[in-house]
């Protein structure tokens, strides 16, 4: 009976996180909140530049997660 060895799949190579798509869309959609946050766009109340802080935080956060499960 011939030895049967299986070489073991080699694992997909891992982006580096500059050259994603989603690291581009994170960073446009940081942009566009801290934009917000900083009264670039006219705001109607304090909870607009509340909310473009949130979106920021909340991309950046995402975008953390995302490159941390896809280098797993």
């Amino acid at each position: 009976m011939p030895d049967e060895t299986t070489e073991p799949t080699p694992a997909p190579a891992v982006k580096k996180g500059y050259q994603t798509t989603e690291f581009w869309l994170s960073v446009a959609a940081m942009v566009v909140g801290a934009l917000f946050a900083a009264e670039v766009f006219p705001l109607e109340s304090a909870g607009d530049k509340v909310l473009g802080l949130a979106a920021t935080v909340l991309t950046a956060l995402g975008y953390t997660v995302s490159r941390t499960i896809a280098k797993r």
